[in-house]
């Protein structure tokens, strides 16, 4: 399609009708999940897997795509498939309007994924993420805390044990500790010091920025070994 021909010639012919055929999961739809999940569209991969439980809220609208007046109230999946289609017809879609738990895991990662970006806030919900990962060899990235942040500078891909400043990591690191999980898991890290604010505070573009460097980070891991 004539749409995707600058993403081709970007990675070459040969290497895009590759990247084409890959498969790729997006937990969460959120400030982060968006806009990882429409630049990995826009590249033009064929086949994506969303999961998200939630409904478009009218606070949703300062930092996610999927939030609009016209969106409020409706199934952040629902809202997702009808962009993505408009964006590639030919996609193969599977969603997942579920939250992720124990119970819903196994299903969830039921069909072959060569990388899974884990967006979501949940706690729980990302460790299963990252324990299904690590059990099945799939490649990953996990987005810690992007809340109460103001610069989109401070974003490194890292090792969890490298973290810094990050609650979510902190905890993700001391859970994997306890249950004896030493496994490398790379994961996107702001290292900007929370602002201190009373409750969560967000903006249009720090949790964007996250999302689109786990999209690049994906395609890198997607392109290793390609020719």
């Amino acid at each position: 399609m004539k749409h995707f021909v600058r993403t081709e010639n970007n990675l070459t012919p040969e290497v895009y009708q590759k990247i084409q055929s890959k498969s790729v999961m997006i937990a969460g739809l959120g400030g982060v999940g968006s806009y990882a999940l429409e630049s990995m569209a826009r590249l033009g991969i064929n086949n994506l897997t969303i999961c998200d439980f939630d409904v478009v809220d009218e606070s949703n609208i300062n930092r996610q795509l999927v939030a609009l007046k016209s969106t409020i109230g409706q199934k952040k999946v629902l809202v997702a498939e009808k962009r993505l289609r408009d964006i590639n017809p030919n996609l193969n879609l599977r969603m997942f309007d579920q939250k992720i738990a124990p119970d819903t895991i196994e299903e969830v990662f039921a069909e072959p994924l060569d990388f899974v970006i884990d967006a979501i806030d949940d706690i729980p919900a990302k460790i299963l993420i990252i324990k299904m990962c690590l059990k099945k060899n799939i490649p990953f990235i996990s987005v810690m805390g992007t809340a109460n942040k103001l610069n989109p500078q401070g974003f490194e891909i890292t090792e969890i044990k490298k973290t810094t400043y990050d609650p979510i990591a902190r905890i993700i690191r001391r859970k994997l500790k306890e249950e004896a999980i030493y496994d490398k898991v790379t994961v996107i890290c702001s290292k900007e010091m929370p602002l201190k604010r009373e409750g969560l505070s967000s903006n249009s573009f720090v949790p964007a920025t996250a999302g689109l460097l786990s999209t690049s980070y994906a395609l890198k891991k997607l392109m290793e070994g390609l020719k």
